[in-house]
């Protein structure tokens, strides 16, 4: 979603990431002021055309900040699926439309660890929730799944060495919360995570 080809390298913050491994960009829109609407009609369209690309695992808008910011958080499977998307010229026409609205602007470089990943909500300007409801969402997520694992999984494992044995906690939670539980839970509280609601 950047804009000019200098500016993939300029506007744009990545996670770094051998290759195979998922990586997310982060990047910052500065929207010329009167121009909200049409710059939030324009999210829509590149949205759908970045999860349509090979290797995109979703895309989130957050609301604007004080001075009319918006920020884009992509993830991808792999950091050359990505360098493909920046290159490619699906995105440089989806920035073409844009020029004399918003202006790509540096952002911090982010992590693909946080618990944000799990609340996002793909084509949305909304604000990530308040972590204390991350967090309460999550342990609602993760409460069930613990018992079922103990319960079903561990009197199976109580004879492996113990780095094996904790290795099979986290390799069988994980995956579930992140592809399975989480985005049902954030879409299920949509509207207590997401009060404002989002477009």
């Amino acid at each position: 979603m950047t804009g000019a080809r200098r500016g993939t390298r300029e506007g744009m913050s990545t996670t770094t990431g051998r290759r195979g491994e998922p990586v997310t960009t982060v990047l910052t829109w500065q929207v010329r002021p009167g121009r909200e609407r049409r710059f939030e009609e324009w999210t829509h369209g590149i949205t759908r055309c970045a999860r349509e690309f090979p290797g995109n695992e979703g895309v989130s808008w957050l609301a604007p900040e004080d001075g009319h910011r918006y920020h884009a958080v992509l993830r991808w499977s792999d950091p050359h699926r990505l360098a493909a998307w920046l290159e490619s010229e699906e995105r440089a026409h989806w920035h073409r439309q844009i020029e004399d609205v918003a202006t790509e602007v540096s952002s911090e470089r982010q992590s693909t660890t946080g618990m944000e990943t799990w609340f996002s909500l793909p084509g949305t300007t909304v604000q990530a929730p308040p972590r204390w409801k991350m967090v309460l969402t999550t342990f609602l997520g993760a409460y069930p799944l613990t018992l079922l694992i103990q319960w079903l999984v561990t009197p199976h494992t109580t004879g492996w060495p113990l780095p094996l044995r904790a290795a099979v906690f986290p390799l069988v939670l994980l995956p579930l919360l992140t592809y399975l539980v989480m985005p049902r839970l954030s879409r299920l509280f949509r509207l207590w995570l997401y009060p404002r609601g989002g477009r």
